[in-house]
């Protein structure tokens, strides 16, 4: 797929993943309103992805199938590297853009700050998540653990940085559920075109 990377183009991507373990056809459009279609035959997940394209106005439409009967791992993660990639492709050169973003989600007890910067620089720092999170069934098949590698795999693809720090919580839905909602609307500010900026907002000249 091409596109222009003026900040007037569409800002859309489609790409497919295949390998021994799964397979994957997703497109977003940053520019969207957060419609989604989401079936990766891991339910929590869909739910987690349906709430990231709600609630950063991203358009995202994901099908993938995958050796679940195996693990969720394969999966879950290769969708994440996808979805890492077609943002880098769908974010062009950067013209115009807002770059930061920072968000503080509560949901219910839980509470989550998410800052992204689209750096260029792929960094994750990812915290506070209380002990035995990462060993929870949720929903009986998503390990607690895969929220923290699905950040890694869309920051290290998508060339973002991001800190993620749970700030308080006690039911693991609610948790990753606030985690994803918060790294959703602090991308959407960051992805925002904002008419102030002239051209990348680097001294560098480039991200």
């Amino acid at each position: 797929m091409s596109f222009s990377s003026a900040s007037t183009s569409p800002r859309f991507a489609h790409l497919q993943r295949e390998t021994s373990e799964s397979s994957i056809d997703l497109s977003l459009n940053l520019d969207g309103t957060g419609e989604s279609d989401i079936q990766t035959s891991v339910p929590f997940y869909d739910h987690l992805l349906t709430a990231f394209a709600k609630h950063s106005l991203t358009d995202l439409t994901v099908r993938a199938r995958g050796d679940i009967d195996i693990d969720v791992h394969h999966t879950v993660e290769d969708v994440g590297i996808l979805l890492g990639q077609a943002i880098k492709q769908a974010l062009g050169d950067k013209s115009g853009i807002s770059r930061y973003g920072d968000a503080l989600v509560p949901l219910d007890e839980a509470l989550v700050q998410a800052v992204v910067d689209i750096s260029g620089r792929p960094y994750l720092v990812h915290r506070g998540e209380p002990s035995g999170f990462e060993f929870h069934l949720i929903g009986g098949h998503f390990t607690g653990s895969m929220v923290r590698h699905v950040f890694e795999a869309i920051a290290f693809n998508a060339g973002l940085t991001v800190h993620v720090t749970v700030q308080g919580g006690r039911d693991p839905h609610h948790i990753a559920e606030a985690e994803f909602k918060a790294f959703a609307r602090a991308f959407r500010q960051a992805k925002a075109l904002d008419p102030l900026v002239s051209g990348i907002p680097s001294t560098k000249g480039a991200l």
